[in-house]
């Protein structure tokens, strides 16, 4: 081959529909090299379920990155699935949780697989969703399978809460948007259940720190995931202690948390002898997925908005600091850390699970459609027929979403989708137009104008998402790379190992390596389509408020 490899990392990625192991390496290739590394081993599938994309489409393909007219060999990254497998939640009795022995198994199976096929990762890292937990007693063992965050046990617990220490405080001592499956929302329910759980607990652990546990032996917290519970007060830079003490919870479970970049140790003797793979390094990478992302992003500037585009949208942009204004009080917008201690100022947004949703009730009803075809259905229906809001909270999760889009509908005095293909273009343009509000919203309360959205994550192989979001917006849209969380995940371990300097180099491997797609906005001509579509939006929202729909 024309090229020198370097040591490669492993970076597994879980989404909420599945997960996946990618090999992450550093290639030098000869100046003379036209064919690039990029997105490899996509073996025709792209981002799972969890992305409600375009999974039946072939993968990416391999492309040019280098002009043949370099003088010296040029780095680039290479990123390789090894493995991949589904994350179902299970219902059991009255509760939604996460099969996490499963998730562990498979875990194993890709690091097994990344040395069958003759790598020798130096290390590996996990990223996850953020928000969930398992609890270990003082034996290191685990109580109970952990909930998911859709589990309804935290229904009515933000307003509970709010009543006890009020709404302006938790955000001043949280800087969180307020979610309902939050992490202090869920041990709040746990307490008011009297889940004895909590009276034999003795270390709470967040999802990737609990994966990282049952591969070292080691207990650590993250400091990304830490401030995604609703407990860490960026502000003190620390567990809010006090407000744990007023809610009846305990403070003696939760751990410091350590940066990203963190060697947490090495596989334990019997992972090892199981899976007959020689000690590897863990990392605590920022194992929330959503700042592993936004550590991939590709931008030119250091003022950027993004986009992280799956089962939810995440759209916010990098600050130095927390930003705990009233006015992101008032627009519910998440101060959440990521990697060298910064933070970044963003909004959930509900994002392709409705499609999803959508989709799996037509299947149901005996109606299969693959995503390339609902895509393909929602190009011909009528552009901007029907608007929905879909941060209303009864999208969040109904027995039956087609059902709730017509209600909704009907409760808002608009036509109901008259077909599937009506159905998918409503969810993909209302999104695209909650894109452009929460951008706007960002631009206020940061004081930045941003030239265009850079959208990454497995939602953007929906083209047809990404042409709206630009013509919505009115500004270019800039999408890649696809597994940008793995990716993210991949450039900490190369900085932990000391093969990149710095997250600055890292982004420029990332662009010198994977491909963008620019979606450009409509002609002038068909801007006041748009800004009539926009306006439609705005007046819907409003009327949602002023009734306390959603």
């Amino acid at each position: 081959m024309n090229e020198r490899r370097i040591p490669c990392v492993l970076a597994f990625d879980l989404g909420a529909g599945s997960g996946r192991a990618i090999i992450g390496e550093i290639v030098e290739e000869p100046p003379w090299t036209t064919d690039g590394p990029g997105e490899g081993g996509r073996n025709g599938t792209e981002r799972d379920q969890d992305a409600a994309v375009l999974l039946d489409q072939a993968g990416e393909e391999m492309h040019s990155q280098s002009s043949g007219l370099a003088k010296e060999a040029v780095r680039k990254l290479r990123i390789t699935e090894i493995h991949r497998f589904p994350n179902h939640p299970v219902q059991i009795g009255r509760h939604l949780h996460w099969d996490t022995p499963k998730l562990l198994q498979e875990i194993k199976n890709g690091i097994r697989k990344a040395f069958q096929a003759g790598y020798e990762p130096q290390s590996c890292a996990i990223d996850t969703w953020g928000v969930d937990f398992g609890l270990l007693d003082r034996n290191g063992e685990l109580l109970g399978i952990p909930y998911h965050y859709r589990d309804r046990q935290t229904e009515g617990m933000v307003e509970e809460v709010s009543a006890l220490v009020g709404s302006e405080r938790l955000f001043r001592e949280s800087g969180l948007q307020f979610m309902p499956f939050n992490t202090i929302y869920q041990l709040y329910a746990m307490k008011k259940a009297a889940s004895p759980k909590l009276d034999v607990a003795d270390t709470l652990l967040l999802t990737p720190d609990l994966m990282n546990y049952f591969l070292t032996g080691k207990r650590c917290c993250e400091f990304s995931m830490a401030t995604t519970t609703g407990l860490y007060d960026p502000g003190r830079g620390g567990w809010n202690v006090q407000l744990l003490e007023e809610l009846g919870l305990r403070s003696d479970m939760f751990l410091e948390p350590v940066s990203p970049g963190t060697v947490i140790g090495s596989l334990t003797s019997e992972v090892c002898a199981e899976l007959g793979v020689p000690p590897m390094n863990v990392v605590a990478v920022a194992s929330h997925d959503t700042e592993s992302a936004a550590a991939a992003v590709p931008a030119s500037s250091a003022s950027f908005a993004y986009l992280v585009s799956g089962t939810w949208s995440l759209l916010g942009t990098q600050m130095p600091a927390p930003l705990l204004t009233s006015s992101v009080f008032e627009h519910q917008f998440s101060n959440e850390g990521g990697v060298d201690g910064n933070y970044h100022l963003l909004k959930n947004i509900m994002g392709l699970w409705i499609l999803q949703e959508c989709k799996r009730k037509w299947e149901q009803d005996g109606r299969s459609f693959t995503y390339a075809e609902l895509i393909e259905l929602a190009e011909v229906a009528e552009p901007l027929r029907t608007l929905i809001d879909p941060d209303a909270l009864r999208f969040m999760n109904p027995p039956d979403m087609p059902e709730e889009i017509r209600s909704y509908c009907r409760d808002n005095g608009q036509l109901e989708p008259d077909s599937v293909g009506s159905m998918v273009r409503c969810i993909l343009e209302s999104l695209a137009f909650r894109y452009r509000q929460v951008l706007e919203q960002a631009e206020m309360l940061t004081g930045s104008k941003f030239a265009g959205l850079h959208m990454v994550g497995g939602g953007i192989q929906n083209e047809l998402l990404c042409a709206l979001t630009a013509n919505a917006i009115g500004r270019p849209v800039w999408a890649g790379p696809v597994e940008a969380s793995a990716i993210g995940n991949v450039l900490v371990q190369l900085r932990t190992s000391g093969h990149i300097n710095d997250m600055r180099e890292g982004q420029e491997l990332v662009k010198a390596s994977f491909p963008q797609h620019i979606y450009e906005p409509d002609e002038a001509e068909r801007r006041a389509v748009w800004e009539a579509g926009y306006t439609r939006y705005l007046r819907l929202i409003e009327s949602d408020i002023r009734s306390g729909a959603g």
